[in-house]
């Protein structure tokens, strides 16, 4: 299984992931889980499987290249930003800009497949923008932002 592409390029190959073999693995964001299918820490390309607990939400984030979202189960509701109360539900697809910023809710919880070309920018409360992981957004992708501006 191979979720993370290898440093090396020796040559271009099929990479066989299998997710139902996977662990999830818990976020610090409570009741959101993750099986990471592709991750790319060259180009900060990430695909991902996410299950939402019925009420978990997505706090204040930034997408700072297009993302991509499709809904296997559940519901995934904008909570707050210019798109407010959108509900995306089963079998339907939401992608949203470069620069978009919103936080999401799970009610119900939910299955999603979502594509991010860059990790997100996480605003916390206290003026700090981190990564999904909690670590310094700029120091981990400003750079590689800039460079594919």
């Amino acid at each position: 299984m191979d979720a993370v592409t290898p440093k090396t390029k020796a040559e271009p190959r099929s990479h066989h992931v299998r997710p139902a073999n996977m662990e999830w693995q818990k976020t610090r964001f409570a009741g959101c889980e993750i099986k990471t299918l592709l991750f790319d820490p060259e180009s900060g390309l990430v695909t991902a499987l996410t299950r939402f607990a019925p009420g978990a939400i997505l706090p204040d984030h930034e997408h700072v290249r297009i993302e991509q979202t499709y809904v296997i189960e559940g519901r995934l509701v904008d909570r707050e930003g210019p798109d407010a109360g959108m509900d995306v539900g089963p079998g339907e697809f939401v992608w949203r800009d470069a620069g978009s910023r919103h936080s999401a809710w799970a009610p119900d919880g939910g299955l999603m497949l979502a594509m991010f070309q860059i990790p997100n920018k996480f605003y916390e409360r206290d003026g700090r923008i981190t990564d999904a992981n909690g670590q310094d957004w700029e120091s981990l992708w400003g750079e590689l932002y800039k460079a594919q501006a």
